[in-house]
């Protein structure tokens, strides 16, 4: 069993929801779980750490909140094989926002999970025609956004000695290279509210990155809650092609 603990936000709630699922239908034995709370950023994550607050959701294989839960007490009841931890998605690409908070929170992780693997999920930009108030520190631009955000995670990274998960290359490339997801010209949005991911192709896209990334396991397509055979075979063809880049 491989397990996963995210220290997150409604961005790794997108990632999660079909995670354990996907896992089950390729007949491998995952064990997912998110900590949650809305639009909670690197410094708010640092700031639940010191104060010792029980305010993040457990959520466990893309289910709905257990009950409410601290940092520490998620640290210290289990252990996991990989943990990770992102930016909220408005200081994504926001360089200043992510230090020290991103390193103290890593030393936080390696001391308390040795053995896991730390892992930093690159999210993705927004919408092109997003309302989100978050949108305006990249002049409403999807591909200024994304640029950003490569730049941060890539820095990032580095400075905790973090690999990547590549969502954010993921959902971009599906936008620009597959069709049916190019909303600028008449496919559907990735997005299902301008920055969280469709419940079904925007949430699968991120759960077979993720699973991939964390596995290194081939993905098999096959019957998937009520979704196209052929959309999900395009989304993980593109997981294929942006893992092995």
């Amino acid at each position: 069993m491989v397990k996963i603990l995210s220290i997150g936000n409604s961005f790794s709630q997108d990632s999660h929801k079909w995670l354990h699922k996907l896992a089950e239908k390729n007949n491998f034995d995952l064990h997912a779980v998110n900590l949650y709370i809305g639009g909670c950023s690197l410094e708010q994550h640092w700031n639940e750490y010191k104060n010792g607050s029980a305010d993040y959701d457990l959520e466990i294989n893309g289910g709905s909140a257990i009950r409410k839960i601290s940092l520490t007490e998620a640290l210290e009841t289990d252990t996991y094989d990989v943990i990770t931890l992102q930016q909220a998605s408005r200081h994504s690409g926001v360089p200043q926002s992510y230090y020290p908070y991103i390193v103290e929170l890593a030393d936080v992780v390696r001391r308390a999970q040795p053995q896991a693997q730390l892992m930093f999920i690159k999210t993705w930009a927004y919408e092109i025609d997003s309302t989100h108030p978050g949108f305006d520190l990249y002049n409403k631009s999807q591909d200024e956004m994304y640029r950003r955000i490569c730049d941060c995670s890539e820095l990032v990274a580095k400075l905790i000695n973090a690999r990547i998960i590549p969502t954010g290359d993921v959902i971009q490339t599906l936008r620009r290279e597959v069709p049916e997801f190019d909303y600028s010209n008449g496919g559907m949005s990735l997005c299902r509210d301008g920055f969280h991911l469709l419940m079904n192709y925007g949430r699968y896209a991120a759960a077979a990155t993720m699973y991939r990334a964390v596995t290194g396991n081939k993905i098999k397509v096959t019957e998937f809650e009520n979704f196209d055979v052929d959309l999900m075979n395009k989304i993980v063809t593109v997981v294929e092609k942006v893992i092995e880049e």
